[in-house]
């Protein structure tokens, strides 16, 4: 039975870092962000309807990757971030996205802290440390009300790295 850890959090917290590095050590797939190259092949910025085509793009990959696992799969975010992201700059989510977000399970939540230090990078928007508690907070408030297990993530990368695998192995039996 494939079980399904998200590595989530806020802007530059080390999420993609995280997961590649999960995937790596645990020797399964991992299913990064649809969202950047997404963006990145925009000619514009982004608008609140490609969100619905970036969680579409993100549940594909999800999909595509699930079939190549066998007992573990390491997602970097699921369509909560865009849930969230989509309520805090629109006001508003999909309907499509919010009926996915009831329908898809995991079995892991690692939310990464904000306790590493802000990399600039043009698709990210809250380098302020008041934002980035803001996010903390809410994906922090959104994982605890799962009713899963999750784990805060701190530390540097061989800190995180070392809870991480400890939590994977102690809730996922890996």
């Amino acid at each position: 039975m494939l079980k399904k850890v998200v590595v989530i959090g806020p802007e530059s917290t080390g999420k993609s870092t995280l997961s590649e590095a999960l995937a790596s050590h645990f020797s399964c797939p991992w299913v990064p962000e649809f969202a950047r190259p997404y963006i990145d092949a925009l000619e514009r910025p982004y608008h609140y309807e490609d969100l619905l085509q970036i969680a579409k793009g993100q549940v594909q990959l999800e999909e595509m990757k699930s079939a190549n696992a066998h007992s573990l799969l390491i997602c970097d975010t699921d369509l909560h971030v865009i849930q969230v992201w989509s309520q805090h700059k629109y006001g508003k989510v999909d309907d499509w996205i919010l009926e996915q977000i009831k329908s898809r399970t995991y079995d892991l939540y690692l939310l990464t802290d904000i306790d590493i230090p802000w990399q600039e990078d043009p698709q990210r928007e809250y380098p302020e440390p008041g934002m980035r508690q803001y996010f903390f907070n809410i994906f922090h408030r959104l994982v605890a009300s799962k009713g899963i297990p999750y784990e805060k993530i701190s530390g540097t990368l061989s800190q995180r790295m070392e809870r991480a695998i400890e939590v994977i192995e102690k809730n996922i039996g890996i």
